[in-house]
């Protein structure tokens, strides 16, 4: 059944894990400059091949979708009796990929590639599946010609809550899953979104710095200069639906007021600009647009009251294409809101 709670603007029963997964590369590994396509999409790949059990059919025909890890992972679609979401297809993905920003493209053999993994609600117990299937994946092989690698690692911090007594090279490297070893260890961290606090205390001002390519839609149109209620809205729906369907939760929020008072922060400082890419589809057998806006932001107003759900989707990313990594952002210190953006140029 699900729990309604009477909150400002987080849910109590969402969960998140982060992952870093360690690749070691096998041969040369070719990748484009944006790697979370790649990753995302070799990852969806290998991900069916590995737990299908009708290959070749569509998942809507398929006799046992509301049991597989596929259908729930890649395919969710709101149940008939859902309360929201009733018009759309499928619902937000409870998984985010977060490529490591950085500018190489070709990776020798013996060379490392890192990503991190965000798992959300029930996925979180799932977590075998997607060790395994890039396991498998390694084996396919990824980007321009197939490059080998082999899973070496998978870290996590360790479970508990009391930061002050793990050191922080502990909470970096602590090792669930060794490729040598094939052995998973579950002493991995479960965050709520009441762990997660705004690491800025200015909260008359903030300036937020969108590390890779953000798309969010605002009557039915990309916004291209950020305002920050965009940016409340877009954050208000996505935790709201990860919230439902993944966690279970159907938050009591006020989102006329929130929204209200999102209307009321101006921005006083952008240096965005836009950068588009563009990804293969496999599916619809096309290359589709995914391009977003990235750079600095600086908002100025009464925002202490929505900061914990912006510190929020620091985790779990903003706007569309979160699967592959868009939508990533930090806020960061005012002293360094002029510092220059990562570029994928």
């Amino acid at each position: 059944m699900l729990k309604t709670k009477n909150i400002k603007c987080v849910p109590q029963n969402l969960t998140i894990s982060r992952f870093q997964f360690n690749l070691l590369t096998l041969e040369e590994i070719h990748l484009p400059l944006y790697k979370g396509s790649t990753l995302r999409g070799g990852f969806g790949h290998a991900f069916k091949r590995v737990v299908c059990i009708q290959k070749g059919k569509e998942c809507n025909d398929c006799m046992v979708k509301a049991t597989c890890v596929y259908s729930y992972i890649f395919e969710t679609s709101p149940p008939e009796e859902t309360e929201i979401l009733r018009l759309y297809k499928n619902v937000p993905h409870p998984f985010v990929i977060e490529p490591a920003l950085t500018l190489q493209r070709l990776f020798k053999k013996g060379e490392e590639i890192t990503f991190d993994l965000v798992l959300i609600g029930k996925a979180i117990q799932y977590l075998p599946y997607f060790i395994y299937t890039f396991d498998e994946l390694g084996r396919i092989g990824i980007g321009k010609g197939k490059g080998k690698f082999h899973l070496k690692s998978v870290t996590s911090e360790v479970e508990g809550s009391d930061q002050e007594e793990r050191s922080e090279a502990a909470i970096k490297n602590s090792i669930i899953y060794s490729g040598e070893e094939k052995i998973l260890h579950n002493h991995f961290r479960v965050m709520t979104a009441k762990d997660i606090s705004p690491l800025n205390n200015s909260l008359s001002k903030i300036t937020i710095e969108f590390l890779t390519p953000t798309r969010m839609v605002f009557k039915e149109r990309l916004v291209k200069e950020l305002e920050f209620h965009h940016m409340i809205r877009t954050l208000l729906r996505r935790v709201s639906s990860l919230s439902y369907f993944h966690c279970d939760e159907l938050l009591d929020l006020d989102f006329k007021a929130l929204i209200e008072k999102a209307e009321s922060i101006t921005c006083t400082e952008r240096k965005t600009r836009w950068y588009d890419w563009q990804r293969y589809s496999a599916r619809q057998e096309t290359r589709m647009k995914m391009g977003g806006f990235i750079g600095k932001t600086v908002f100025e107003g009464d925002i202490e009251e929505v900061m914990p759900l912006v510190a929020l989707g620091e985790y779990i990313h903003v706007g569309k294409g979160t699967v592959y990594g868009l939508g990533k952002y930090k806020v960061i210190n005012n002293d360094d809101a002029l510092k220059a953006v990562v570029s994928f140029n």
